[in-house]
């Protein structure tokens, strides 16, 4: 199973907590991410495969993995509350998301649920 991670700089720290208080759930699981995100993943102990950071084109990597059905879930904590200048790279993944029928998690509830979905279909 691969799952993509990806967090603005607001919710970083929310999407570390995730994936620590679920790190049991994540053994076996690929993880990969844009470059900062993955950062902050592997300074808490998690392995990561990290690509570009998402303003020089990691959101739009992580979508070319969408676009060639390479991932079961994108977990994607996107903080509404601020301006991003990726946006376009941002409404792209979310785009190929809907177009290949990959979940796509943007706060942590719908993320919980997805990994659980996920994670019993697998059992």
């Amino acid at each position: 199973m691969k799952i993509a991670i990806i967090a603005h700089d607001g919710k970083k720290a929310d999407m570390v907590g995730f994936l620590l208080k679920h790190k049991e759930y994540l053994k076996g699981v690929e993880l990969v991410s844009t470059g900062t995100t993955g950062s902050h993943a592997e300074k808490a102990g998690l392995n990561v495969v990290k690509y570009l950071s998402g303003p020089l084109g990691g959101d739009a990597q992580i979508a070319a993995l969408a676009a060639e059905k390479k991932l079961d879930a994108v977990f994607f904590y996107r903080d509404p509350m601020d301006k991003h200048p990726h946006e376009p790279d941002v409404q792209m993944l979310m785009r190929l998301c809907d177009v290949h029928n990959i979940p796509l998690a943007t706060n942590p509830a719908t993320a919980k649920l997805i990994m659980d979905a996920l994670l019993k279909e697998n059992c």
